[in-house]
């Protein structure tokens, strides 16, 4: 994506293509992708940024994980293979996750940073890590990571 278009630009612009090229899998995702963007503007009364439109995107992909499973208890492999699908195709638009080692480092950074001591600065630095990480962490996992480094300071 170049920088100066925005993410919404972006899948609109794939919608197009998967227009052209009929590939009706990919176009059904994407339309429900851009369904949901505008929904969400509508609830907004504003055009979201390319954080929210990401936003959007992960609880999309947080439906389909937990479509998956109760799919997978109704033994229906088809509507998974599905649901697999389309995780796959808004991965594509969602900004790649930090491994583990780059979130300790990131984590050891900001406690640095902020020169957290306590688990008093833990609102702190949750707030700097999610500045820093938007979108890019689970920030469950984080915030136990971070409870764990300041309770051994």
């Amino acid at each position: 994506m170049p920088p100066s278009t925005t993410l919404k630009a972006h899948l609109q612009d794939d919608v197009k293509s998967a227009l052209r090229a009929g590939d009706k899998a990919r176009l059904s995702i994407l339309r429900l992708a851009m369904a949901a963007i505008q929904r969400s503007e509508i609830d907004a009364r504003d055009t979201l940024t390319d954080a929210a439109v990401v936003n959007v995107l992960r609880k999309m992909v947080q439906q389909c994980q937990e479509s998956i499973g109760q799919y997978r208890q109704g033994n229906r492999d088809d509507l998974v293979a599905k649901e697999i699908a389309e995780i796959a195709v808004l991965q594509e638009y969602l900004p790649a996750p930090l491994d583990e080692a780059e979130t300790l480092a990131l984590v050891e950074e900001v406690l640095a940073a902020t020169a957290a001591n306590s688990r008093a600065d833990m609102g702190r630095v949750m707030a700097e890590i999610k500045t820093r990480a938007a979108g890019k962490v689970d920030m469950a996992q984080v915030s136990a990571l971070v409870r764990v480094r300041l309770g051994e300071r």
